[in-house]
This record gives C-alpha cells, structure tokens and sequence, in this order.
C-alpha cells in the first residue's frame, strides 16, 4: 500500500510556518507521499520549505479553538510549528504525517 493513499488532506491555504531562527512564513502546504511541502509569497521574493517526510521524527499537534498546530520534530534537530486554520484539516494533515514509515 502506497502512503500516498492515507493522506486525507494534501493542501490547505493558510498555512504559517514558524521555525528557529527563520521569519514566519504564510503560504500553501502540500503533503505528498514523499514530502512536506510549503510555498508562500513574501513581497518579491518565493520562500519554501521542502522536507522529506522520512526526516521527520516526532510530530505533536494541539487544538487552538477552531485551528490547530502541529509541531514538527525533525531528526536533523530542527522544530518546525505549523499554524493551521480549521481544526478538520490540521488533524487530517497530522495524521497523514503520522503515517509516514520511519527511515
């Protein structure tokens, strides 16, 4: 079975990416059966996140009223929070995650 078939989710609008030591980032997050994917516009310039869903080592999510956020835990010790609007599509988006095979 493909991973691909779990993903519930694959894009959301609206998505805001905060990490360490970078500017937030507003955009379009896609899960893919391989990767993490962010685009957003910022003034001029198109700022992405591009993670390999085997990077990733721990995700937690949390309900905010009617958003949620879910933190991504990557085994390169990075931490990703990722902001998203309706409470439907972040757990659809954090299970699709949490599906994903470990490396």
């Amino acid at each position: 079975m493909e991973f691909a078939e779990h993903i519930k989710t694959a894009n959301v609008e609206n998505v805001v990416l905060t990490q360490q030591l970078e500017a937030s980032l507003k955009g379009t997050l896609c899960v893919t059966g391989h990767h993490l994917l962010l685009f957003g516009r910022d003034g001029d310039s198109t700022a992405q996140l591009l993670l390999l869903l085997r990077n990733i080592d721990a995700v937690e999510k949390r309900a905010i009223e009617s958003s949620g956020t879910i933190t991504v835990k990557c085994k390169d010790l990075r931490i990703l929070q990722l902001d998203i609007p309706g409470m439907e599509e972040c757990l659809n988006v954090a299970s699709s995650i949490e599906v994903c095979p470990p490396a």
